[in-house]
């Protein structure tokens, strides 16, 4: 009896140990190829690394927090992000698929090609470096790189890495908040510096962003 449970056991932990890598390999399937009801290949915008289109302003969803990226795609799936391109792809997507993906894109290296941004950084004095580290208090507008860390290297789940996203998904996003088809931002925090910034202001600080350089090595602090 003993040796009949310790094969039963045997057997059920190596289960245990193979489940990781098929949930692996089944996100791998997803972001290649989609889940065929609905979802279509992430890597048709996000591209095969996962280092987005900046031409195209699709966002960077390599090496981000897991917990943040599962948080956007239900938020686009509930609405509280309208996209009109990715909520009903969210929506296709099943609450296992959305957290599959989330940990499959968050444990993506940084693309080597983002290490250093393709465009020089403003100058210091500028508008964008003002507002981004300096902010506007004038009008109540904290520094970016009080929540989203220096640089914009993001901080935990809550405050993603701004630096090398496109300077185009960047000023969308400002916007969207600003017309209010986005508030899933911690305390509505985005929704009131959004308010508080002119259109000038939006391109000027999403141009400074995307300039940003960031270490190959990355990790989100």
């Amino acid at each position: 009896m003993n040796r009949r449970w310790s094969v039963v056991a045997a057997c059920a932990l190596a289960a245990a140990l193979a489940a990781p890598a098929a949930h692996a390999l089944d996100a791998a399937q997803l972001a290649s190829q989609g889940n065929g009801k609905g979802a279509p290949p992430c890597l048709d915008c996000h591209g095969i690394d996962g280092g987005g289109q900046v031409a195209d302003g699709f966002p960077r969803l390599a090496a981000l927090d897991a917990v943040y990226l599962r948080r956007q795609l239900d938020s686009f799936a509930d609405g509280s992000r309208d996209d009109p391109v990715m909520k009903p792809i969210a929506t296709a997507l099943s609450s296992e698929e959305r957290q599959a993906l989330a940990e499959y894109y968050s444990q993506l290296p940084l693309p080597a090609a983002l290490a250093r941004p393709a465009t020089p950084s403003p100058a210091p004095d500028s508008r964008g470096a003002l507002l981004a580290t300096r902010g506007r208090w004038s009008r109540q507008v904290p520094a970016c790189e009080q929540c989203h860390g220096p640089g914009g290297v993001g901080v935990g789940a809550a405050f993603p890495p701004l630096a090398g996203q496109p300077a185009a998904y960047l000023a969308a996003q400002l916007k969207a908040w600003q017309q209010g088809r986005r508030h899933n931002d911690p305390l509505a925090l985005m929704q009131h510096i959004s308010t508080a910034l002119d259109e000038e202001d939006v391109n000027a600080v999403a141009a400074w962003f995307a300039a940003q350089p960031l270490d190959h090595a990355e990790t989100t602090p």
